[in-house]
């Protein structure tokens, strides 16, 4: 599959070719991400961090705008991660796997030494596990580079990554005399690559060509794609769709969920299926019965809005995050996997019916009448209730009390509960 990249130097989006020319920079950096994150992974790259151009606190001028974008897809990072402080720190605030380049290597590597800095990934892997790792093994000439390109260490592609394997769950592999050239990128040391590691391999460098996704996906690899998306010379669409594991089935079995993870339905889609998701943002799927394409809600009107897509680690079968615009089942239920004919009740699904109230209060709404002031009364009148409860039927009632009245005020001050389970989420990757 495809992950797309978003580099950042001064504060902008830019491609550079060889590492080193600017191509092209721009400055829509929340659209990129939101297309992006609907059709796979995101990596977000700090090229000025990576050139060493950091302030005391190991920021550089896109750190602002590289937290922004870290909860908002599924995103992977790197570019100068020097330390094991600063890799917890992007954990912690969202990123799902931390890139590492120089700093997993030993430049002064001689007969007997590791040719890795053992110490530094030792303590790394402790810290935040090996599945959140990945280990750059960019090459020139086939030898490792590092430093932003700038060097090349007397180790080889190879050796490199044997080597590196032990500390991560994914090679990021860029051929950098291919890198943004788009002229397809060094396949025989992609396959030499391939055949010496066990683990994920990650291409990035020239790739230019869904023939070429589609026989680097057969391989095994993943592709980090920049220079082509930005210039439309390949659709994230198109190379979705042909990732897809064609081979073995002719019919991909796509699962609906809500984006409160509540499982809706299960139909199956072919390529023509999933163009027509695409192109319209409503999930679509192919009839067995009539043999023919079928846009859920089509009739009723109960459409699927499209968030993202992912595929599993086979290829052979998708999970669609959906919004959901009515009933899911024929029944008239919110879901085809049970009977209730609204969601199952969630902090979110409650904090949705508040912002309805205030959106179109009704006659005789109390959510409309709760202004500032008052709701904040409310919140220490249940707080003090709740703690006085004595019984678990009480402390059931007065918590549910106390959570109407916090997701009000939340609501007042435009925080979701996705920004308090996100921090809560960042404190617990911090420890």
């Amino acid at each position: 599959m495809v992950i797309a990249s978003i580099d950042l130097k001064d504060g902008h989006i830019v491609q550079l070719k060889n590492g080193k020319d600017l191509v092209l920079q721009r400055d829509d950096a929340d659209a990129l991400i939101k297309d992006f994150d609907r059709y796979g992974e995101v990596a977000v790259i700090d090229l000025d961090a990576a050139m060493g151009h950091v302030d005391a606190k190991g920021n550089t001028v896109n750190t602002p705008l590289l937290k922004s974008l870290l909860r908002k897809g599924n995103v992977r990072t790197g570019g100068g991660v020097r330390t094991v402080k600063r890799a917890r720190e992007l954990i912690s605030l969202g990123a799902e796997k931390v890139i590492i380049g120089s700093s997993a290597w030993n430049p002064d590597a001689h007969d007997g030494d590791s040719i890795l800095n053992t110490a530094f990934l030792d303590e790394l892997v402790q810290a935040i596990g090996k599945q959140r790792i990945i280990i750059s093994v960019d090459a020139i000439e086939g030898h490792i580079a590092v430093k932003g390109w700038t060097e090349t260490l007397a180790i080889s592609l190879i050796d490199g990554a044997k080597a590196a394997e032990k500390y991560c769950s994914e090679l990021l592999f860029t051929c950098v005399e291919k890198e943004g050239c788009m002229q397809g990128t060094d396949m025989v040391q992609v396959r030499a690559l391939r055949d010496a590691v066990s683990c994920k391999v990650v291409v990035a460098g020239g790739v230019s060509t869904i023939e070429e996704i589609t026989e680097l996906e057969h391989l095994g690899c993943d592709v980090q794609l920049g220079m082509a998306l930005y210039t439309g010379k390949v659709s994230l669409k198109d190379s979705f769709i042909a990732c897809l594991n064609w081979e073995k089935v002719d019919m991909i079995p796509v699962i609906a969920q809500s984006p409160h993870r509540q499982v809706l339905m299960m139909g199956y889609a072919n390529k023509e299926a999933f163009e027509k998701t695409f192109a319209t943002n409503k999930l679509t799927f192919w009839s067995r019965t009539r043999d023919v394409l079928w846009t859920k809600g089509e009739t009723s009107g109960h459409y699927l809005e499209v968030v993202k897509l992912r595929v599993d680690c086979d290829r052979d079968t998708v999970l669609a995050t959906v919004i959901p615009h009515g009933g899911v089942c024929h029944t008239g239920s919110f879901t085809c996997f049970g009977s209730d004919p609204d969601e199952t009740s969630s902090l979110e699904r409650l904090y949705g019916t508040i912002a309805e109230r205030f959106a179109n209060p009704r006659p005789g709404s109390y959510t409309a009448t709760l202004d500032h002031k008052r709701v904040r009364e409310k919140v220490e009148e249940e707080s003090e209730e709740l703690c006085e409860a004595e019984t678990k039927n009480d402390v059931i009632w007065e918590a549910a009390d106390l959570l109407y009245f916090v997701s009000v005020l939340m609501y007042k001050e435009g925080v979701s509960w996705k920004d308090v389970c996100d921090e809560l989420d960042r404190r617990h990757k911090e420890k």
